[in-house]
């Protein structure tokens, strides 16, 4: 094992650490529950009593109902069942989707895989800052729209999403709508009593919860297909033996991620505008994203004459570890869908990092990361061929 690098952490919309008394409660689970869920046995009951309290304190985060919770293995899965799950399921002739340009990849490539199957995708546009209209939303909406899908808060520049009034538009006409929730829960009030999504996207690891561990609201009555079969776990929806101690440690995080949310927020929220101060005088640094309608702890930038892999990789050295755009892309150096969408060219995609402090960041380490970013960017600009144009 090699130790870390970078001293502090500002990449949480990436990954969050694991909370201590998250991981607590994993090791109580690890350790004590042995039995599967789904057996008769004592242990059976002892680990299915633990998935359920699970699924209430998951629920309550974002003010669903128990049942209508399904375990998956973490975010992706849980967007490829929402989008896969509620095209299948539809109507004969509805063979039509409205999904946004700038959807994390686990709902874009899903949508995709619509296309292939023969659906009519209508990929909606957004404006410079990231934010679906929605009169064009909703003039996108047919008769044999199966689906539509918006995200709550983008996971690269933090925009946040008009979901309600999107989600109502939906209700209206009878079409099931899904979001993804997974950078907004517990950062930002999510309720799906107030807003009627029919589906919601969640993970377990962006709020300092376990890897591989996440969940898909279903509202009742809304019809989903499954993607995995086998033993009819998770309400027939999710086949397979449920993950207790991940499970056990996405209730705790979701519980905690109830109670502390305003604080947190309130905390992000005054790191993040420490940054935001910090580099408005730079020159050729600007902010993507909506300027107020976003995630409290996000800070998306443009550097002209630097290109993002070096930033990140000299700030890393420096011990700041920062992010160079969505981590759950992969596969070659592409320019981010989401900075195309909103009209930045490919050389600003390129030049663009992504800043996420997280509850337990400090205001020292803010000053230190900025002394350190102006230090980074100078350095950069003078050896960049991007600076000679």
């Amino acid at each position: 094992m090699t130790a870390e690098k970078s001293a502090v952490y500002l990449d949480n919309a990436a990954t969050t650490p694991l909370d201590g008394r998250v991981l607590e409660a994993m090791l109580e689970s690890l350790e004590g529950l042995r039995g599967n869920p789904s057996a008769l046995h004592a242990p059976g009951a002892a680990a299915r009593e633990a998935v359920e309290e699970a699924r209430e304190a998951v629920a309550a985060l974002v003010g669903a109902s128990p049942e209508e919770i399904v375990f998956t293995s973490g975010g992706t899965e849980a967007d490829n069942l929402a989008v896969l799950g509620l095209a299948r399921a539809a109507p004969p002739g509805r063979r039509h989707a409205v999904i946004s340009r700038v959807e994390h990849p686990a709902v874009r490539e899903a949508g995709r895989r619509l296309e292939a199957e023969g659906f009519e995708v209508t990929w909606l546009g957004v404006d410079g800052d990231g934010v679906v209209d929605a009169g064009a939303f909703e003039a996108a909406l047919r008769e044999d729209t199966a689906l539509a899908a918006v995200m709550w808060a983008n996971n690269e520049v933090g925009s946040v999403q008009p979901v309600e009034e999107l989600a109502a538009a939906c209700a209206e006409r009878g079409i099931p709508f899904h979001a993804d929730a997974v950078q907004a829960a517990g950062r930002l009030p999510v309720d799906v009593r107030r807003v009627p999504v029919s589906t919601l996207a969640l993970s377990a690891h962006k709020l300092y919860g376990p890897q591989g561990a996440g969940a898909l609201y279903v509202r009742e009555g809304v019809e989903v297909s499954p993607l995995i079969l086998g033993g009819g776990q998770e309400r027939g929806l999710r086949s397979g033996t449920e993950n207790v101690a991940a499970i056990s440690g996405f209730g705790v995080a979701a519980r905690l991620a109830a109670g502390e949310l305003e604080e947190r927020a309130r905390r992000e929220r005054e790191l993040r505008d420490r940054i935001l101060a910090g580099v408005r005088e730079m020159e050729g640094v600007r902010l993507n994203g909506h300027p107020r309608r976003r995630l409290p702890n996000n800070v998306h930038l443009t550097v002209e004459g630097v290109e993002a892999e070096g930033l990140v990789l000299f700030l890393d050295a420096l011990g700041y570890a920062v992010g160079s755009g969505a981590a759950c892309s992969s596969g070659g150096h592409k320019a981010s869908p989401v900075l195309l969408a909103m009209g930045l060219g490919e050389r600003e995609a390129f030049s663009s990092v992504r800043i996420t402090v997280g509850k337990d960041n400090t205001f020292e380490e803010v000053d230190g990361f900025l002394t350190a970013f102006r230090q980074a960017v100078g350095r950069l600009r003078e050896l960049s061929p991007l600076q000679a144009g």
